[in-house]
């Protein structure tokens, strides 16, 4: 017999009740740190005064996943690093426990002024140019990082604005002078990269930086600056990803081919991603990326 079914009628309706308000009482906690109104670590702090209150009785990894960028995979890897079980509450931590979350929130607080480094990638043809488009013309806060491609132009594309368009002397040239934070080889053909110094210049300046790269890319970002937050455009369905790709006509039915196996492979990598965002409405997907930039007058929907 569990203690439950050897428990009154009338305490077990009790306790549900309470349970219920302890639930309720811990979503408000988690909504004032999304808005803003309470720091994570005040939180943390009021946990450790009060090991059975409500702050208390929060897992670490609810509270976390409150914090702007910080998706499921993330929020793992940050508990990993910390020593910290996914399934530990805030009032059960130890010592060493505290004093490493302390830290860490401490750290993440000092940089929140600051610009911040968001990379878009996805699947061929999701739409990653469309959403940035919207995002630099209704969103200028946002630096837009220009890639340099040694693929040709497309139809209405400008050098300097769309890509910096570069031959692959050009391009070797600068791979040897370690100018690129990344680049790689899209679809076997042509080669992209993000040239390091103005990304830097504008994160330190206090600007919010997108990147708008590849799988690769992603990746190389990720170990050149783990703070970047990466995010995963993803289509509605497969369907509309071939019918967007077949309709847009730049690529022969060969080509058209080739991306498409590319895609199915692109799209088995989603769960390296930190947030998934899918690409069924390119202003909702641009808010939702740009809320991730913390960009001020941006629209919250945390």
């Amino acid at each position: 017999m569990t203690a439950a079914e050897g428990m009154p009628e009338v305490d077990r309706a009790a306790a549900s009740r309470a349970a219920v308000v302890a639930r309720r009482a811990r979503a408000a906690v988690k909504e004032d740190v999304r808005a803003g109104r309470r720091s994570a670590l005040d939180v943390a702090e009021s946990a450790w005064r009060e090991p059975d209150g409500v702050e208390g009785g929060m897992r670490v990894r609810d509270l976390l996943t409150t914090l702007k960028g910080l998706g499921p995979t993330r929020t793992l890897a940050v508990l990993e690093r910390l020593g910290i079980a996914p399934v530990k509450r805030l009032g059960g931590l130890g010592h060493r426990q505290r004093a490493a979350l302390r830290e860490w929130l401490k750290q993440r607080s000092a940089v929140a002024g600051h610009g911040r480094l968001v990379v878009l990638a996805g699947p061929t043809a999701v739409g990653k140019g469309t959403v940035s488009a919207f995002i630099r013309e209704h969103f200028p806060e946002v630096l837009l990082s220009v890639s340099a491609t040694t693929r040709r132009p497309r139809p209405g594309e400008q050098d300097g604005v769309h890509y910096y368009f570069v031959d692959d002397a050009q391009f070797d040239a600068m791979v040897a002078g370690g100018e690129f934070l990344e680049w790689a080889v899209v679809h076997n053909l042509s080669r992209y990269g993000t040239p390091r110094t103005p990304v830097a210049d504008a994160l330190a300046s206090g600007r919010s930086v997108l990147l708008e790269i590849d799988l690769d890319g992603a990746r190389q970002v990720r170990r050149a600056m783990p703070e970047a937050t990466l995010v995963f455009l993803l289509p509605p369905s497969w369907e509309e990803l071939v019918r967007r790709l077949v309709g847009r006509g730049t690529e022969s039915p060969e080509e058209q081919a080739r991306r498409l196996e590319t895609a199915r492979v692109e799209l088995a990598a989603q769960d390296e991603f930190d947030v998934l965002v899918v690409n069924d409405d390119v202003r909702r997907a641009a808010e939702e990326v740009v809320d991730l930039l913390a960009v001020p007058g941006a629209p919250s929907r945390a």
